[in-house]
């Protein structure tokens, strides 16, 4: 039974709320922006109350599948390593849905989830970590590659169990993965800052 709480993290991090949300208003933010269907974009394309909506849906799908997980197997056996899995699994989802043809988002708001699930202290300095890098750098792909980056660190240093800081750091790899693309751009100064984003 344990294996079916990775699969509904996957299957529910899947959902693509920022296309469903854009689709509401007759927009399909894969073709607009930098035609990525998280909520940064939806931010840029739809206004902040549609970003913030997908950014709040975001984060459920990483945070519910891990409640349900933990809610269902209580402290059953390796609950805790389950649950970690079934987090990790929502992000995946996320990154590569298999109802958009495994062509997802980068993951920041469901990684946001699973951490909040993890660690809530771990959220608060993340989010810190986030808005500073963002305000001083001006790019948000900055503040989420420094944040994620640091996930796995603070959890450590807050005393969460080896299951969340391993979870986090598999969370952080396919972050950084999945923000191949901005890296590169950073790189070359080709990047396009918050503020002047279309």
């Amino acid at each position: 039974m344990e294996i079916v709480f990775p699969i509904i993290g996957y299957l529910v991090g899947a959902i693509p709320f920022g296309l469903v949300i854009g689709k509401s208003v007759g927009v399909d933010v894969r073709q607009e922006g930098s035609r990525n269907i998280g909520a940064t974009n939806v931010n840029r394309v739809l206004g902040k109350k549609l970003g913030a909506l997908t950014l709040f849906c975001d984060c459920l799908k990483g945070l519910l599948p891990m409640w349900l997980a933990s809610a269902v197997l209580g402290g059953q056996g390796q609950s805790e390593l389950i649950v970690a899995i079934t987090g990790v699994m929502a992000v995946i989802g996320h990154m590569f849905p298999v109802y958009l043809g495994f062509r997802g988002g980068k993951g920041v708001a469901t990684g946001l989830g699973v951490f909040l699930f993890l660690s809530p202290p771990t959220i608060v300095v993340c989010l810190a970590v986030f808005l500073l890098a963002v305000r001083l750098s001006g790019f948000v792909s900055v503040g989420s590659l420094l944040a994620s980056a640091l996930a796995p660190l603070w959890l450590l240093l807050f005393g969460a169990s080896w299951p969340a800081v391993a979870a986090a750091l598999v969370i952080a790899v396919l972050i950084w993965i999945k923000h191949h693309e901005n890296i590169a751009r950073l790189r070359r100064g080709e990047e396009k800052p918050w503020k002047k984003s279309p």
